[in-house]
């Protein structure tokens, strides 16, 4: 299952699984979209076995829907957490969340802890977080999550992402001790030119370049697919290692010391059952 699968790199990365005979559920907020990218998949894998999940990350009782029809699925091996917002002005979810820490980390928090019954049954389970270079800046605002006092579109999008690497150590821990099979990782795309940028105005176009001389969206799929098929340890960080992490092939990545912060790990998972009203089931390691 991939969130955001219709463009970007959940689009690369549905194409390559696709190709190698995986079934993928393409998680997505706009149906006539996903339906065009399966089109597009098919053209070049015409054995593709794709599905269309409808799922908007803004809206928890959306994740939650969309975790009830993943797991009428035969099985469900792997969650690749993708879809993400970056750097818009000042919104909220449905449920009242600003918008960057809603869609990037209180939806996958939920759908994730939604699915984990589900994904314990699969084959080799696996569940991945798409963070960012960004994470190194953050540093969460826990009195002010919703941006009520102050809004930086920059910073709320690094502390969203630091949120992605603290929720994945916090639930590695978790899953280890509770002796679950479900194994974790994090991966970013580096520099990768992605429709993610479409709130950055002009510069947004400039995108493409940066594609040429970092990395392309096909590229900046590379480390997410590691993470999601490779051989790795659970618990590890993956991306880019040319150019202090902005492109080149996938290996094990730097991360910030505060993204191993268990305090601050295990503070963020008690906020986010109490944000999105969703209990995982797992006791602190």
């Amino acid at each position: 299952m991939v969130t955001g699968a219709n463009t970007g790199l959940g689009f690369e990365v549905s194409k390559v699984l696709a190709s190698r005979g995986a079934r993928v559920l393409m998680a997505c907020r706009n149906q006539a979209k996903a339906e065009a990218a399966i089109d597009q998949i098919r053209e070049d894998v015409p054995s593709s076995d794709l599905a269309f999940i409808p799922i908007d990350m803004a809206d928890l009782d959306s994740a939650r829907e969309a975790a009830l029809v993943a797991a009428q699925e035969p099985r469900l091996d792997v969650l690749i957490n993708n879809a993400g917002v970056m750097f818009p002005p000042l919104e909220h979810t449905k449920q009242g969340f600003e918008l960057q820490w809603g869609v990037n980390h209180l939806a996958p928090f939920a759908l994730t802890g939604l699915l984990l019954p589900k994904l314990a049954e699969g084959h080799r389970p696996r569940i991945v977080f798409t963070a960012s270079l960004a994470h190194r800046r953050g540093n969460i605002a826990w009195d002010d999550l919703n941006a009520e006092n102050s809004y930086s579109r920059t910073k709320r999008y690094s502390d969203s992402k630091l949120a992605n690497l603290l929720h994945a150590f916090e639930l590695e821990r978790r899953l280890r001790a509770s002796g679950s099979p479900i194994v974790t990782a994090t991966c970013h795309p580096g520099f990768a030119s992605t429709d993610l940028a479409r709130h950055l105005g002009a510069v947004k176009f400039l995108f493409p370049i940066a594609g040429m001389l970092f990395n392309s969206a096909e590229q900046g799929a590379w480390p997410t697919l590691q993470a999601a098929t490779g051989e790795i340890e659970s618990g590890e960080y993956y991306g880019p290692q040319r150019l202090f992490g902005t492109g080149g092939v996938s290996d094990v990545a730097r991360r910030s010391k505060a993204s191993r912060d268990p305090q601050a790990a295990c503070r963020l998972w008690e906020v986010s059952v109490h944000m999105t009203g969703v209990e995982p089931g797992l006791p602190p390691a």
